[in-house]
């Protein structure tokens, strides 16, 4: 039993899967920063080509 609960203690397959969880989370967060950021300057960019067109 105590050689059960001390490979249960050194066990890091946990903590492994944490720290991908972890990234993931990050790498999601700076996705959905940078699609708005860029969605963001792409309407401008049509905004003054569709003022372009109907200025002319």
């Amino acid at each position: 039993m105590v050689e059960r609960m001390k490979a249960l203690l050194n066990d890091e397959e946990g903590a492994t899967m944490v720290e991908y969880a972890l990234m993931l989370a990050l790498i999601a967060v700076v996705a959905i920063t940078a699609v708005g950021l860029i969605g963001t300057n792409v309407t401008a960019k049509f905004n003054e080509a569709a003022d372009a067109l109907t200025s002319t």
